[in-house]
């Protein structure tokens, strides 16, 4: 693919938390359309970006086939800095297998806590930082969440508090 010099920023959306939908009717939260086509007009996100969707899933349901599709985009775009809007129960499996990569490009991974369309989600602010983080820092592979970036290799969910940290804090 030859790079478009008006394009400086790529997001992959491979669903999680972040992505679901909440069906009043039964109560339950799914999948249907992505919201960051939204949510990105509405921030007014710019550089130029380009938007690819995966197949959105719960990254619990994440196998290694789903984290290899995950590399394959990351490694045919053109965009040096790429956005992947992933689950945080797998994010740092999927980090760690873009990570082992090694390819010549800035590859931020977020998601959230609670969906964007429930109130006091960490979705957009989530998606805003990992976005300038792309952008700002040099190649290799982070994850961004909670107004934190870690390196793909030293990071972690502490599951009890609901946030990322590094390996050397706390346990998962």
């Amino acid at each position: 693919m030859k790079p478009n010099p008006t394009i400086a920023l790529r997001i992959i959306a491979c669903g999680g938390t972040f992505d679901k939908h909440y069906d009043a009717l039964s109560g339950k939260l799914g999948f249907g359309t992505s919201h960051l086509p939204a949510l990105l007009q509405q921030a007014r996100v710019l550089p130029a970006y380009e938007l690819s969707l995966l197949p959105l899933q719960d990254s619990l349901d994440m196998q290694d086939v789903d984290c290899q599709r995950v590399l394959a985009c990351c490694s045919e775009v053109a965009e040096r800095a790429l956005v992947i809007v992933h689950g945080t129960d797998t994010m740092t499996d999927t980090a760690a297998v873009l990570g082992a990569a090694r390819l010549a490009k800035t590859i931020i991974l977020t998601g959230a806590m609670i969906p964007v369309e429930i109130s006091n989600s960490d979705a957009l602010f989530n998606l805003g930082f990992a976005c300038a983080a792309a952008l700002t820092l040099p190649a290799g592979v982070f994850v961004a969440m909670n107004g934190r970036i870690f390196p793909a290799n030293d990071v972690q969910k502490i599951r009890a508090a609901g946030v990322f940290a590094p390996l050397t804090e706390g346990s998962a």
